[in-house]
């Protein structure tokens, strides 16, 4: 299918990605029972995609604040035939709780944040989509054990992610050098290609 274009940047503070998502219903899955691994800020979901065909033994659910991009990817989802990945449009920033509201007590199990808009000037700061509210819902829904990979490129913005999720007692930093998943994501095999550095670290739900 034809690759859809859309703008680099959404505004998600405009009136219209301030709709709030209905819960997501994991019996959307053809096996609701497997782990779900949650991929916020997916943008064209190439990465779980990918995912989804390698490691089937989890259902995979992709965020994303793109509507056209949404679309696209659970087009290819389909057509694939992936009975184990969705992707859903909503305002992580601001709804994500309310999209996992519905997901069942111990089955989130991982969380990836990869790569996400930085949104450089000061005066945009409060766009950027990792802040307290999406930091608390993501930890209230994660299972113990469950886990949380957060990546980027950009120094400053990786220093103010890690320390929001630090700031919650109930997580333990591993700090890693490597992504752990068996597929990167398209930035990430870009600025990897330029030798350019990648920030990560790791937390685990105690």
């Amino acid at each position: 299918m034809a690759r859809v274009r859309v703008h680099q940047h959404v505004n998600p503070l405009s009136p219209y990605y301030r709709q709030e998502p209905t819960p997501f219903d994991v019996s959307t899955f053809a096996d609701p029972t497997l782990p779900l691994h949650l991929d916020i800020g997916c943008a064209r979901g190439r990465f779980i995609l990918r995912m989804a065909a390698e490691r089937p033994e989890w259902n995979y659910l992709g965020v994303e604040i793109r509507e056209p991009l949404v679309h696209e990817a659970n087009s290819l989802a389909d057509e694939a035939g992936l009975k184990n990945l969705k992707y859903q449009f909503a305002n992580a920033m601001l709804f994500l709780g309310n999209l996992l509201a519905e997901i069942p007590a111990g089955r989130l199990q991982m969380v990836t944040i990869q790569f996400p808009d930085p949104w450089f000037k000061n005066r945009h700061a409060k766009r950027r989509m990792v802040n307290t509210e999406l930091v608390d819902a993501v930890i209230k829904r994660l299972a113990a054990g469950g886990k949380i990979f957060v990546q980027t490129d950009i120094e400053f913005l990786a220093d103010e992610m890690f320390e929001l999720f630090r700031a919650d007692s109930n997580l333990i930093e591993t700090p890693i050098d490597h992504n752990p998943f068996p597929v990167r994501t398209e930035r990430e095999k870009a600025v990897e290609d330029k030798e350019l550095p990648v920030y990560r670290t790791l937390f685990t739900k105690k």
